[in-house]
């Protein structure tokens, strides 16, 4: 029973890793940008978009969906660079095991 116990303790201390790391994604950031700087996107590592920020230069009101696609495209590859992050963080816990439900 001992095996038991330590596989235990070892599955706890890993939990409160993945804790710890999922709050520190939590506080860190990725940027994104499209149309060469034009929009601007922060997320966090918890992929939540935190800041949009679009260059007046690129406000059209006859081009509506140029905008559009440019926020699409710097919200998407700012959302990838998070995932890439997590993944990154819990690779580095997990040995490279994809756990199913982690991320």
């Amino acid at each position: 029973m001992k095996g038991m116990g330590d596989m235990l303790r070892q599955a706890q201390m890993m939990q409160k890793k993945m804790q710890q790391i999922q709050e520190d994604l939590g506080k860190r950031t990725v940027e994104a940008t499209a149309g060469g700087g034009m929009v601007t996107v922060t997320a966090t590592g918890s992929q939540d978009v935190v800041s949009i920020v679009i260059d007046k230069a690129v406000v059209d009101p006859n081009d509506v969906d140029m905008l559009q696609d440019l926020v699409l495209a710097a919200v998407n590859d700012a959302l990838k660079k998070a995932r890439e992050m997590q993944q990154s963080e819990m690779g580095a816990l997990t040995g490279g095991l994809k756990i199913p439900g982690l991320f």
